[in-house]
């Protein structure tokens, strides 16, 4: 069985889009206050948890008819993607060690791609 192009680009985008959700999740727990009142005028949290919902269902759709083996290492991408939108939106650093890191998570990736043959 050889994964359609298809299923790669929606779990393309499905790493990509729940990145975004990490980033609203997190600037949601930032404001956090484990009051109930607190948690429903939360909007950040509740977005993380709406775009983390669209990911899962693009992933979904991606999967039914492609290789797991392929597929489910991108998931890791959204590795690469949130280095970059914590940097953005917190300022965090960019480091030596994070992008040897990143690098051999699309090494490993590539490699996989390559398997897809």
């Amino acid at each position: 069985m050889k994964t359609p192009l298809s299923s790669i680009l929606l779990v393309f985008g499905a790493s990509f889009i729940g990145s975004i959700g990490a980033v609203f999740l997190k600037s949601g727990a930032e404001r956090l206050h484990f009051e109930l009142h607190s948690l429903m005028r939360n909007w950040r949290l509740a977005m993380g948890v709406v775009v983390f919902v669209l990911s899962s269902l693009l992933y979904l759709k991606g999967i039914k008819h492609g290789e797991l083996t392929i597929l489910y290492p991108m998931v890791s991408l959204g590795y690469v993607w949130t280095l970059f939108w914590s940097r953005l939106f917190f300022g965090e650093p960019l480091t030596r060690t994070k992008f040897m890191g990143l690098g051999m998570i699309v090494l490993g990736i590539v490699f996989l791609a390559l398997g897809n043959r």
